[in-house]
């Protein structure tokens, strides 16, 4: 039996755009999911987007690698959007909005926007976690 290689899975990997991620959910999911990206970029202006259809996701880092430079991703599902964060074992959480039992991934289910900015609060605690993270400061 063949198994992929990384190379082989990464020719598999389908990038897209974030319209295109959206475009077949609901209008509620399709707004929430616009303004969790919206806010994400109003913090990190420079962050890097990956938008893999195959992951039906957004990625956003501080360089393109989804595991180790990422740090949260938006995932609109059917109901709601996931708003996953790649090393939230590792944020504070005092809203205690984190769900997941993961080794290192975290998510907050989104339904509607009424707890924005303890998310946001979030993104910024992910975003700067990256950084010393990877940066050593």
């Amino acid at each position: 039996m063949y198994h992929l290689g990384y190379r082989d899975a990464m020719a598999e990997t389908r990038f897209g755009t974030f319209d295109e991620l959206i475009a077949d959910r609901s209008p509620e999911v399709r707004a929430i999911a616009a303004r969790l990206r919206a806010s994400i970029l109003e913090i990190d202006p420079e962050a890097v987007e990956v938008v893999r259809l195959g992951d039906n996701a957004a990625t956003y880092g501080i360089g393109p690698k989804k595991m180790s430079e990422g740090y949260v991703y938006v995932m609109p599902l059917s109901d709601r959007v996931n708003l996953g964060f790649y090393h939230g074992v590792a944020l504070a959480d005092p809203e205690q909005l984190l769900e997941g039992t993961g080794r290192a991934m975290r998510h907050v289910k989104v339904s509607d926007l009424e707890r924005l900015d303890a998310m946001m609060d979030l993104v910024d605690a992910a975003r700067n976690e990256r950084i010393e993270t990877l940066q050593g400061g």
